[in-house]
């Protein structure tokens, strides 16, 4: 079964609104064997949204439209829903009646645009919508079908895991599609795929790296006529990618390198701290975003400054002179000093230069160096990062815990 998705808004195509549903949408179809091949954005007009759905009809089976469900006058699409399909709209009685409960608690006006809602292509099912007023419908002519969802989040989301999950069950026919994703960090894209290259070849299941600002990549998809055995092909491959790339491999699918490396920490009962320059506490940031990180995570120290340098971390002055604030020694003292600072087990300093300007011939935008100072051991690594000022942090961020990751996952 083929799908395309029709997502339905002005502000998308302006850029005011980033459309992620479709994305979710995306990652669910495999689940059931759904082939998706095409996605269009239209603007709130009905003749584009009537094109739009037409072309999809076309060339898929199943039409999924996101957004325009609602009471006012640019909210078009059950309309051209029933257009496209050349069926009538009927009110849903039972709608409306609890449309007018629902403003009557509320104690909000009623008004006649507010029974829009009500309408539906004639024969659709209706899908629940739990936190919002308009429900989502699902309308099959032939063999073919349109699914309409609305747009806003806290209303999409919900619909999906339930309604949507079950309608489409419903519909499942032939293979599925089941998708692990292995994700490897202190290894770039090229020399992970030098590593597996003739896995790349592979038909079933196939293996596809996609780099990420420090990190790669690897999904693993597996066709089959049930999730166990599409399982159970994907089980050796990933066995093998493990083995070729080692430790290289942190994690799997949702798994993130901050949650890893707390992990670490919180099974070797170690405290960390970190000072960061150049990164603007993005890797403060990226541990405190993990829920109970506080077990292990006491603080960090943005030193931008090198007042601060000196002042809170006793970075030593004629160090900073002699060799500069991006240096692998300053790095080595931010570490020591946060640790000191806070107490912690393990500190981490980040310093370096991430551009657009103050670069140089001997000290370049994209120099960056990670120091890591801990109860066995203290190292430093200097990193030679290119891209934008946003992407060498990013990929400074995940240095700096990778670093962290392998030298707490290799201590005894």
């Amino acid at each position: 079964m083929t799908v395309e998705i029709v997502s339905i808004g002005t502000e998308l195509l302006m850029g005011q609104t980033v459309d992620t549903h479709a994305a979710t949408l995306g990652q669910l179809f495999p689940e059931f064997g759904i082939v998706h091949r095409h996605r269009q954005t239209v603007g709130d007009n009905k003749g584009r949204i009537l094109d739009a759905l037409r072309l999809a009809l076309s060339r898929s089976d199943w039409v999924i439209t996101i957004g325009g469900l609602g009471p006012t006058e640019d909210d078009l699409t059950r309309e051209c829903v029933a257009e496209a399909l050349d069926l009538p709209l009927h009110l849903h009685p039972d709608v409306e009646a609890a449309l007018r409960q629902r403003f009557a608690q509320r104690k909000a006006p009623w008004t006649d645009s507010q029974a829009r809602q009500a309408l539906f292509p004639q024969d659709a099912a209706l899908l629940e919508n739990l936190n919002g007023t308009a429900p989502g419908f699902a309308v099959r002519k032939g063999e073919q079908g349109i699914i309409s969802l609305p747009g806003p989040r806290n209303e999409f989301v919900p619909m999906v895991e339930g309604p949507l999950r079950e309608f489409l069950g419903g519909l499942r026919t032939g293979e599925v599609f089941v998708s692990r994703t292995l994700r490897v960090a202190g290894m770039g894209e090229s020399l992970a795929e030098e590593r597996i290259r003739d896995l790349l070849h592979l038909a079933n299941p196939s293996v596809a790296p996609y780099a990420q600002p420090g990190e790669v990549q690897l999904r693993i998809t597996a066709r089959a006529e049930s999730t166990e055995e599409a399982r159970a092909l994907i089980a050796p491959v990933e066995s093998e990618v493990r083995r070729r790339l080692g430790e290289a491999v942190f994690g799997a699918d949702s798994d993130t390198l901050e949650q890893t490396v707390l992990e670490l920490l919180r099974r070797r009962g170690l405290t960390l701290a970190v000072a960061e320059s150049c990164t603007g506490g993005g890797l403060a940031y990226r541990l405190t975003s993990v829920p109970g990180s506080s077990e292990v995570f006491l603080g960090g120290v943005v030193s931008y400054a090198n007042e601060v340098k000196v002042g809170v971390l006793g970075v030593e002055a004629d160090v900073l002179t002699r060799e500069g604030a991006v240096s692998e020694l300053v790095a080595r003292q931010m570490a020591q000093g946060v640790r000191r600072l806070t107490g912690a087990d393990i500190g981490v300093g980040i310093t370096g230069i991430a551009g657009p300007g103050g670069g140089s011939p001997e000290k370049p935008v994209g120099l960056v160096y990670v120091g890591f100072s801990g109860p066995l051991e203290e190292s430093v690594e200097e990193l030679r990062l290119s891209g934008s000022r946003e992407t060498i942090r990013l990929r400074s961020i995940s240095a700096a815990l990778d670093l962290i990751r392998r030298n707490v996952g290799g201590a005894a």
